[in-house]
């Protein structure tokens, strides 16, 4: 059983939901690879790049797939673009990614990153304020959510009360799509207090 996790935005494979499900693959003998999706270059980091990253990873065998958050869209595409891609679990998945971000930076400091190129974003994983290009945002004008039709099996995992990416993004990408099974959780992004309930989950999901 070949399974990828993605971490999210400014984060690592030191997180803690990833230690976390490493620990809880590890318990049943199985691996989970986690790749670091900064490539020690936080500051050119794009959508594009993850995806073109992982892709190289990818076995030819059938793969499952975990994200969260930004990892959590990125797995999305992994599962459009790669056939081996047999099964996904998205937990906060941050669809509409530009929509809910933006606003958060405000006009005026969007404008200003647009200008002088970069702009300091606190980075988990790292624990400090690390530059960013401003090529995040200008990649992801080429990625469409309504691109994304390929039926791979989908559990979303999403907080009630998430105010990073709200929960009503994932319900308006589950609509129409009758692959993919939305589970509601009362927690925030983080997910923190959920986890063993999301394992259990998980596991049922994938038949461990």
């Amino acid at each position: 059983m070949n399974t990828f996790y993605l971490h999210g935005f400014a984060s690592s494979p030191q997180s803690a939901k990833a230690q976390y499900f490493s620990a809880c693959f590890r318990s049943l003998g199985l691996p989970l690879q986690i790749p670091d999706l900064n490539q020690n270059d936080f500051y050119h980091l794009t959508l594009s790049r993850q995806l073109q990253q992982v892709e190289q990873l990818l076995p030819k065998s059938p793969v499952t797939v975990i994200g969260s958050s930004f990892g959590g869209l990125t797995a999305a595409w992994l599962g459009e673009r790669s056939p081996q891609v047999e099964r996904l679990v998205l937990l906060a998945p941050a669809f509409q990614f530009l929509s809910h971000w933006q606003p958060r930076i405000g006009t005026e400091q969007m404008q200003r990153w647009q200008t002088e190129g970069s702009m300091p974003v606190y980075h988990y994983g790292a624990n400090q304020m690390l530059p960013l290009g401003y090529q995040l945002i200008t990649d992801m004008a080429q990625y469409n959510e309504a691109d994304l039709k390929r039926p791979v099996p989908t559990l979303i995992l999403h907080g009630l009360y998430d105010d990073v990416i709200p929960i009503q993004a994932s319900r308006d990408y589950a609509a129409n799509r009758n692959w993919i099974d939305l589970i509601e959780l009362n927690s925030d992004h983080a997910l923190i207090g959920v986890q063993s309930d999301i394992w259990q989950t998980i596991r049922a999901f994938c038949c461990l």
